[in-house]
C-alpha cells in the first residue's frame, strides 16, 4: 500500500463551540487534505462549528474494563480546606483599613 492509497478517515464534528466533538461518519482519502475536503464535502451541510479527521489506526478505546472510572483521580481541588485562605484574607481586610483611614483624610468620617 503506497502513499496514494486511499485510507478511512473517521469524521468528528462539534456542533457547538465549547461543545465535545462526536462522531459522525468516515470518508476514504490518500491525504489529510482530500479527508478534510471530503469531509467538508459530506458532513457540513447543517454549518458545524468544527469539524476533526483522524485515520482509523489512529484511534484507540480505552473501556470500561480498561480503566477503573471515579475515585482513581484526586480531586482535593474540590474541598475548601485544601486551600489557604489566609494571605488573602489579610490583603482583604489590610485593604478595607486603607479605605477606611482614605474615607477619615477627606472628612468623609
Amino acid at each position: 500500500m503506497g502513499d496514494s492509497a486511499e485510507k478511512p478517515w473517521a469524521v468528528f464534528r462539534q456542533d457547538q463551540p465549547g461543545g465535545y466533538h462526536t462522531h459522525c461518519g468516515d470518508v476514504e482519502a490518500a491525504s489529510t487534505a482530500g479527508a478534510e475536503q471530503a469531509a467538508i464535502a459530506a458532513f457540513t451541510d447543517d454549518d458545524p462549528n468544527s469539524l476533526w479527521v483522524v485515520q482509523h489506526q489512529y484511534i484507540g478505546e480505552v473501556t470500561e474494563d480498561d480503566v477503573s472510572f471515579g475515585g482513581t483521580t484526586n480531586k482535593s481541588y474540590r474541598f475548601a480546606q485544601t486551600y489557604n485562605v489566609n494571605p488573602a484574607a489579610e490583603e482583604v481586610e489590610a485593604s478595607e483599613s486603607e479605605q477606611i483611614e482614605a474615607e477619615k483624610q477627606r472628612g468623609e468620617i
